[in-house]
Parts: C-alpha cells; structure tokens; sequence
C-alpha cells in the first residue's frame, strides 16, 4: 500500500550529487547565463551522473546538447519569474522536507545526512537543496503553462492526418479490449472485529503499559512503505492521503492515539507525534482483515457459476459485469478495462502484462477465460474472469479507427511547435551569454543569437 508517493527519482539523485556538485563549483567557471540564472561546467558534470543514475543512455550525448537542456530549463525557470508564476516557499520546503525525511529513513538521522553528503550545516544542505527544487518547480510550471494553453480539432487532426506522407503514417501493433469480471471473497464481520480488536490492543498497550508504537508499526503493520520507519510519515492538507485516513490524522491532538477507523487499504491506527503549522509527523498501522478458506471458495465457485450462466447466454458478458462485479471502477462500464498509460480501451500485445497476455492472448471470440486469482493495490487476493471484447490487428493507421491515436500525435506536433516558437521568441528578448569553448557548439535552438 502507498498512501503517500516515494520521493522522485530525480530528486534522490539530485540529494546525492549536491557534494559532487558542490566541491566543483569552486574551482569551474560559467559556461552559459540565462536571464539570472548561472549554468557552470560542474552542472554538466552532474546532470550526466543524473540521467545514468536514471537508466539513461547517454553514450551518444554531447556536452554541447547537454548545455543545450540545461539553456532550455533556465529559460523555463527564468519566464516563470517573468511571468509570475508563483512557486511558494511552503511548497519548495514541502518538497525539501519530504527529501529529508526519506533521507533519515535510509541514514538513521539527519546529522548523518549531513555527514554522508560532506555538507557543513543541516543548513546548508537545506539552502542548495532548496534552489535546486525551487529551479525544477518552476521549470516545470512554466513548461505546463505552455502546453496547456494549446488546444486542437477534429479539422486540425483530419489536416494533420492528410498532410502526412502516406509512406510516412505511423503503423499501430496488434490491440484488443478487454472486460472482466471480478469476485471478492467476502470478509466476515469477525474477521473485521478481530482486526479491530488486535488495533485497539495494540493502543492500550501503549497508553497503559508503554509499549513502543514504533515497534509495533514494524513488527505487524501491512503498509510496506512505511512499516519499516516505524509506520513514519509527514504530511499535510494538500498530501495525497486517502480523505478517511486525513480526516482522522487532523482530528488528532499532538501525543493522541486513533480508535480504528477503516479505509480501502484496511483498519488503521494512527499516534501523532508532532504537529508544526500545517504540517503533521505521525504514525499508523495498519492491517487488512482477511478472508476465511471457506469465503475463498466461494468467490471461485461464484465466479464459475457466472461465467457458466454467459456461456449458457442467460446474459451478457456486460451485464453479468454491471450486475455480480465487486470492482467498481469497471463495473458500471460491463467490466470495460482502461488502459492506465493511454487512458483509452486499447491495449497493445506487446505492451500489455505478461500475466494478462497469457490469460486472453488465445481466447476465441466469445469466450471466457476460467477464473484466476490476482490481488489489488492492498494485497488483497481475488478471482477474475475475463473475455477479449474487440480485436485489432496491426495496420496502418486509419483515421476512422485511430482517431484517438492520431489526435495524441497532433496535438504532441502542436505542442512542440508552439514550444518552439515560444523559446524562439523569448530567447531574443532575454540576456543569454555562452562562454569560452561552449560557443563553438552547434545548437537546436538560438542561443548564440547569431
């Protein structure tokens, strides 16, 4: 379970090449100015670290392209100010403290955080560390600024279509849509109780007796992303926590202990240690009630007895969905799954999940698969039936058939050119210097102004 999202990976790498980064600033020069913002040799030095950090192939990249991207997020980050876009200390620190946090985790204490990274002070770990998050923010929202005010129709799409040599079209893999059907073993009240139980125990112990809550998160919470730091986070109103689990975390004095309250993820129990402003420190456990042998069985025999009933053509595959489905983000739709990365219908044979290819890859039209076991976000185990409801061979694109697709494409080409011309264009009006060898370098865009 992941009630809050893991740091980036980009910032991890960043946190560990703040020293790098720091030891070379003193002895490199500037290499390129944008507006206020000064780019030096090092900085090269560390985006490469970065991107090979990140799995990134950077075999065939140049330092002069690798100047290039760091123009383009200055000039980004630059514009933002320019353009008051407001990026709040609140949530630079936010983001730093999240930073921090997760660093502690790994390294014990924020003294060896310090240490690990050669920094002198807390402090000055905190202060390049902040204009780094503060540079991306803005960068990004600037970048979303640009995008988002660009817009495309049916007639731009039907024109960018036309246009496109035939020889040129793109060709779109072998699809298929797919529905299921999803069946829950049912929990049984004293299988919650018994959880719930197990909770409040737990909270007695440590009011009455002095247990450790910390030990306790270890040893039995089920939140693999927190369990092992003692159930620790840190959050505050705008945090990505389900609302249950907010709801109770703010109704909470500092020191105070939860009853059980329950969410999608199971019963939880939650100690808050501090509060500071708006922000919470806090831990929780939780535990997901778990079904009987006897619930198990029932679930496949239920599922069995439902796809034996389509078959038999007593009803649909769609209303057998709307009507037995325990999964109600497909339920409503006749078990129609969403493809999360396109967020259509579609999904591509090479793409798609090994353990779902192999379940529908040899069904026949009309037929449906067996049930399976699978598990949700929380572990928790159900059985699944599921049926290929429309297929798509590999083909050329149509403009009929890939409207969707070849809208993405369009929309993408509009939105570079609209980048484009907006770099070009703020590109002669801000001051932008490159320096020494650099200005030998042949770039994409403009910034020698020549």
């Amino acid at each position: 379970m992941k009630l809050i999202q893991r740091v980036s990976v980009f910032l991890c790498v960043m946190l560990a090449t703040l020293n790098t980064s720091a030891q070379k600033t003193k002895v490199d020069g500037v290499v390129g100015v944008v507006g206020d913002y000064v780019i030096l040799d090092s900085d090269i030095d560390k985006t490469f670290i970065e991107l090979k950090q990140q799995g990134v192939d950077t075999k065939e990249v140049t330092r002069c392209q690798m100047l290039g991207k760091l123009l383009e997020d200055k000039l980004y980050a630059h514009q933002a100010i320019q353009d008051s876009i407001k990026v709040t200390d609140a949530e630079v620190n936010q983001k730093l403290d999240e930073q921090l946090d997760y660093a502690k985790q790994q390294l014990g204490s924020i003294d060896k955080v310090v240490e690990f990274y050669k920094k002198s002070s807390e402090q000055d770990l905190r202060s390049e560390l902040f204009e780094v998050i503060k540079s991306n923010k803005l960068t990004s929202e600037m970048q979303k600024k640009i995008v988002d005010e660009v817009t495309i129709t049916p007639e731009e799409v039907r024109d960018f279509f036309k246009k496109m040599p035939k020889e040129d079209l793109p060709v779109f893999g072998a699809e298929m849509e797919l529905a299921q059907i999803v069946v829950k073993p049912e929990i049984s009240k004293e299988a919650k109780q018994a959880v719930i139980d197990q909770l409040k125990g737990f909270k007695k112990d440590v009011l009455e007796n002095g247990a450790s809550f910390y030990t306790k998160a270890v040893l039995y919470s089920e939140d693999p992303g927190s369990k092992n730091s003692g159930g620790y986070y840190k959050m505050n109103r705008k945090t990505q926590f389900v609302k249950e689990f907010k709801d109770v975390a703010f109704s909470l004095n500092e020191g105070e202990i939860s009853e059980p309250f329950e969410t999608e993820f199971g019963f939880h129990i939650i100690q808050v240690d501090k509060i500071k402003g708006q922000d919470i420190e806090l831990r929780h456990i939780v535990i997901s009630p778990k079904p009987s042998a006897d619930a198990v069985k029932a679930a496949k025999e239920k599922a069995e007895k439902i796809r034996t009933r389509i078959l038999n053509k007593e009803l649909s595959f769609s209303d057998a969905a709307r009507q037995f489905s325990d999964e109600k983000e497909t339920k409503n739709d006749g078990g129609v799954l969403t493809n999360p990365k396109t967020q259509g219908t579609r999904f591509e044979l090479t793409k798609m999940d090994p353990s779902v290819y192999g379940l529908v890859a040899n069904l026949k039209d009309g037929e449906i698969s067996y049930p399976v076991t699978d598990e949700d976000r929380t572990g928790a185990k159900f059985y699944k039936i599921m049926t290929v409801t429309n297929r798509f061979e590999e083909h050329t694109a149509d403009y009929a058939n890939d409207y969707i697709r070849l809208k993405e494409l369009a929309l993408k080409e509009k939105q570079l050119k609209a980048i484009a011309k907006w770099s070009e264009e703020k590109i002669k009006e801000t001051h932008i210097k490159i320096n020494g060898e650099y200005r030998d370098c042949t770039f994409t865009n403009n910034w020698l102004k020549k």
